[in-house]
């Protein structure tokens, strides 16, 4: 077994290309010595421009060079004992800017030359080489060498485009419904000037449409550090599909989009008779070994709808919908002070800082359940000790349970703004028996506003007392 039968694995075709001149052919044909399996690659300009301007050369000399090169090619695969392993590969290079009738022409008669042949092992290609037409264009112009060309069953007809003007992706989409069977380009698409064709998008364009490349890019994250170690060259944050922005939403409402077609996946997905539908994301970021939890970036121009997806899928914290404006603009309002995309872990201090367990002027000191009022089954009575600007005071109150006693209690001092209790939820955090409590309590005041509060402990009615008393100082820092 040869070194070079040892490298390549059993399933891969390598390719090598050449100029069609006969001591570059039998050097690269040498260098196949030992492959199961190969391509000789073999291209000659096919265009006025190449051809008069560059060449000196007029159609019929530009043939007979193709002609030339292939029947050089031949002999150097028979001369290596390659006969019946390596196939034959031509390129008219150019391919946009051509005479297609001359290039028509041409293959069919390196096709005659080479004679018969399955369609794998004699291949046209047909390339943008410099991409100086829109890509409707080169679809038609390889719709219609498709239309004349003789020998469609015994030859694959393949693409190769750059990205000259940016649409290399388009370009090619568009040839292989014109016609084209096989896809040339680079991951990423690395090659000279804009480079060419992104293989890897191309690819996942057709994935997301139900088209199996066959192509495994499950691991995105590594093929990326890959191509950037061996290349050089970084992958930006935009790239379709490879940057570590492609499943980012800044946008507030882009965040509540997604959040909300989470959350309703299944939902969606059978309305649609289709696996994957997000706003927002054409494809499931779970497909390149993406995450969810990844999706949501924060900065200034970020909305509540991406702030509460942080809080409730990173910390299991669900606030009542009603809050989450307020905790939106905290979060904002950080952001902007910042002046930089902040994480995770500090949107759950900004809403540690300014929501839950809040101390100011009134503070809880105790509260019990006074058994010497007899209201019935239906309710129960409160001792409450507060204080308001470190001085005591003993209420009492009366209600259908603990927070509505306390509530009636507060409402009955004079030293308390007038508010009405409008909101309330709960909520354990955890499953164990240690589990703490979180709960939320939205305040209408005077003026018709509401401030909401939020408690934690570990007993769910000292969570919801210190929710509503996070409220209430909340509401009396807006108010100086």
């Amino acid at each position: 077994m040869s070194l070079v039968s040892k490298v390549i694995p059993d399933d891969v075709k390598i390719s090598v290309l050449t100029q069609a001149r006969k001591h570059l052919i039998d050097k690269t044909a040498e260098a196949l010595r030992g492959v199961k399996a190969g391509i000789i690659h073999c291209y000659v300009a096919a265009s006025d421009l190449h051809g008069r301007f560059v060449f000196n050369m007029d159609h019929e000399k530009v043939r007979n060079m193709a002609i030339e090169g292939t029947k050089m090619v031949m002999a150097a695969i028979e001369c290596n004992g390659l006969t019946g392993k390596v196939g034959y590969e031509f390129s008219p290079e150019e391919f946009t800017d051509s005479d297609i009738e001359f290039v028509i022409d041409m293959c069919k008669a390196l096709k005659e030359v080479w004679g018969p042949s399955k369609k794998e092992d004699f291949i046209l290609n047909l390339p943008a080489t410099v991409e100086r037409r829109p890509p409707y264009h080169y679809a038609d112009m390889i719709e219609y060498f498709c239309r004349k060309y003789p020998y469609l069953d015994e030859t694959t007809i393949s693409i190769h485009a750059h990205n000259d003007q940016g649409c290399a992706v388009a370009a090619s989409e568009m040839a292989i419904m014109a016609g084209a069977e096989r896809v040339e380009g680079t991951i990423f698409g690395h090659g000279e000037r804009t480079g060419n064709l992104d293989i890897s998008t191309l690819a996942l364009n057709l994935f997301s449409r139900g088209v199996d490349p066959e192509l495994d890019f499950s691991n995105m994250e590594h093929v990326v550090d890959v191509v950037e170690s061996a290349s050089g060259i970084d992958v930006h944050p935009r790239h379709p599909y490879a940057g570590r922005l492609v499943f980012t939403a800044f946008s507030g409402s882009h965040q509540d989009a997604i959040r909300k077609g989470i959350e309703r996946r299944n939902e969606i997905s059978e309305y649609f008779q289709q696996g994957w539908k997000i706003p927002y994301l054409h494809i499931d970021p779970a497909d390149l070994g993406r995450a969810y939890e990844k999706l949501i970036r924060i900065n200034s121009q970020s909305g509540k709808g991406g702030v509460v997806y942080v809080l409730e899928h990173d910390f299991g914290i669900y606030p009542p919908k009603q809050m989450h404006p307020e905790i939106g603009s905290a979060v904002q309002a950080y952001a902007d002070a910042k002046g930089d995309e902040i994480n995770v872990n500090e949107v759950f201090q900004v809403f540690e800082d300014r929501f839950v367990n809040i101390k100011g002027r009134y503070k809880l000191e105790s509260f019990k359940r006074n058994f010497d009022v007899d209201v019935g089954d239906d309710g129960i009575c409160m001792i409450v000790n507060i204080t308001i600007d470190d001085e005591p005071y003993c209420l009492h109150g009366c209600g259908n349970g603990p927070i509505s006693a306390l509530v009636h209690a507060l409402r009955e001092s004079e030293e308390v703004i007038n508010f009405k209790l409008d909101d309330f939820s709960e909520k354990t955090l955890g499953h164990d028996a240690d589990a703490a409590a979180i709960a939320f309590i939205g305040v209408r005041l005077d003026d018709g506003s509401m401030v909401y509060g939020a408690g934690r402990d570990s007993n769910i009615d000292r969570a919801a007392a210190y929710a509503l008393f996070s409220a209430l100082n909340r509401a009396d820092r807006k108010g100086n």
